[in-house]
């Protein structure tokens, strides 16, 4: 079998970790683009931006209709995160050189650089999650505030860099600086990634040709997988789900780590 046809199916499981989780779905869509569609690595983070997006906007509707959304979590997190991943998108990604450094075997390139950066993201935010949440210290409601802003400047940076919609470092944070249960997180989630996952594909828009008939086939079937993922989220347990999920976060980012720093470079 092709290893298009095997992309093409495995695009129903973008949208399903979407809507089990709330996050993650960049976590296949890139790896399921570079490694089966074999597309360049900034190209491939453009396409899941637009791929993540559009399912996580399908998938935060009946969130908003079963009130798992914080509108005020939202806008805090979103608008500054919103704004970075653009910036980022548009400018400094494409500033970034192909070979950043060399020495004997070991090349570090663009490629490596970003896919090894998104794996070691993954990895750490998988331990947060697999662990449980550990509430910050203050109580205040102004420090958290900033925290919640700070942070979504530096993941609008991170996830504008490798070109994930950022859910599985948005949810952590989300639980982790606002006390939100992980369903409700989860809805908050995929309304900040839909905005910011569009936000981050307007800065590629001028920078690539898009093949909008691969992308909308794609995008389809993920959107397929997010409203079954919805549909199986009311039957799983909250703790079961991030549990999961941080144990799904921390394979991927393994995989990718050593397929980049070990295969990759023979």
């Amino acid at each position: 079998m092709p290893l298009e046809i095997v992309g093409y199916i495995a695009s129903i499981c973008i949208g399903l970790i979407l809507g089990l989780l709330g996050g993650g779905g960049s976590i296949l869509s890139i790896p399921i683009l570079v490694y089966l569609f074999h597309m360049d690595v900034v190209l491939a983070s453009a396409y899941s931006l637009f791929i993540v997006g559009a399912t996580s906007t399908v998938g935060a509707i009946p969130k908003f209709k079963d009130n798992h959304v914080n509108v005020r979590t939202a806008l805090l997190f979103g608008i500054p995160m919103h704004a970075t991943t653009f910036v980022t998108r548009r400018w400094i990604v494409h500033m970034i050189p192909d070979v950043i450094w060399q020495y004997d075997h070991f090349l570090l390139s663009k490629r490596v650089l970003l896919l090894g950066l998104f794996a070691i993201l993954m990895i750490l935010t998988s331990v947060s999650m697999i662990r449980g949440r550990q509430e910050i210290a203050s109580d205040e409601d102004r420090i958290r505030t900033i925290w919640l802003i700070i942070q979504g400047i530096l993941i609008g940076l991170l996830t504008g860099l490798v070109g994930a919609g950022g859910g599985f470092l948005i949810i952590p944070a989300l639980v982790l600086l606002t006390g939100l249960n992980f369903k409700t997180a989860v809805g908050t989630s995929l309304t900040i990634i839909a905005i910011n996952s569009f936000a981050g594909f307007a800065g590629d828009l001028v920078n690539f040709n898009m093949d909008w008939k691969m992308l909308g086939g794609i995008t389809s079937l993920a959107i397929i997988g997010i409203l079954i993922g919805n549909q199986l989220s009311h039957k799983v347990e909250s703790r079961k789900l991030r549990i999961a999920f941080g144990f799904f976060v921390l394979a991927m980012g393994c995989f990718i780590l050593v397929n980049e720093l070990v295969i990759h470079q023979r």
